[in-house]
C-alpha cells in the first residue's frame, strides 16, 4: 500500500517511515504542507498519515486542498492537538481518523489497515479510451457501442489503466490493486492480463 507520511519533526518522521517500511507500506515521506501538497498532485495514495501544526501550509489546509470524489486517499491525522474542538475540526475538513500523539505504534498501523479496508467510492463518470467506454456503475465496457464481456479481474485491471492513464505500473502493484480476495493471484495471471 503506498502511504504518504506528512510530519515536520524529522527524527519522528524516520522513525515512523522505517517502522511503516517495516509494516509493508510504501512510504514517501514530506516534511511540511505544501511539500506534502506536490507529493499529493503527483502521485497516487491510498493513505495519508498527517500531522496538523506543519510549517508553510497547516495540516488542515492540506485537507482541504484534497479534492473531493473521485480516488481521494484517506486521511489518518496523528497530532498532539488532543482537544475534541481539534479533532472536529479535522473530521469535519476531510480526515477519516484521528490518532493522538503520543500513540501505540501497533495501533497506528491497525487503524491505517482498518481505513484500507473500507471501500473506495466508485468513480461516477464513464471513462474512455478512442472508442472503448469503461462504467463502473453498471459494471459494463463496450467498444464502439458494441458490449465487451470482460471477468470481474479483467475489468479492474481495465479500470486501474484507465483511471490513470500514462503511469507505469509493476506487476506486484496491478495485483495488489486488483486482485482482492483472489488468493490464486500471481504475477503471471497480471501478465496473461495484461499482455493476453
Amino acid at each position: 500500500m503506498k502511504l504518504l507520511l506528512v510530519e515536520d519533526s524529522e527524527r519522528l518522521r524516520q522513525t515512523l517511515r522505517h517502522g511503516l517500511e517495516g509494516a509493508g507500506f510504501t512510504v514517501d515521506a514530506a516534511g511540511d504542507g505544501v511539500e506534502a501538497c506536490g507529493f499529493l498532485a503527483s502521485y497516487d495514495y491510498e493513505l495519508v498519515v498527517l500531522d496538523l501544526m506543519l510549517p508553510r501550509l497547516d495540516g488542515i489546509g492540506v485537507l482541504r486542498s484534497l479534492p473531493a470524489g473521485g480516488r481521494r486517499p484517506r486521511v489518518l491525522v496523528l497530532s498532539a492537538r488532543d482537544q475534541v474542538p481539534d479533532r472536529i475540526e479535522a473530521l469535519n475538513a476531510g480526515a477519516d481518523d484521528y490518532l493522538v500523539k503520543p500513540f501505540s505504534f501497533d495501533e497506528l498501523v491497525a487503524r491505517l489497515h482498518a481505513l484500507a479496508r473500507r471501500p473506495q467510492q466508485a468513480q461516477p463518470t464513464v471513462l474512455s479510451h478512442g472508442a472503448l467506454s469503461w462504467d463502473p456503475r453498471s459494471h459494463s465496457v463496450s467498444v464502439a457501442g458494441q458490449p465487451l464481456a470482460l471477468t470481474p479481474r479483467e475489468f479492474a485491471v481495465l479500470g486501474l489503466l484507465l483511471r490513470h492513464r500514462g503511469r507505469a505500473f509493476s506487476r506486484q502493484e496491478i495485483l495488489d490493486r486488483t486482485a482482492g480476495s483472489d488468493s490464486e493471484a500471481s504475477d503471471r495471471s497480471v501478465e496473461v492480463l495484461v499482455f493476453g
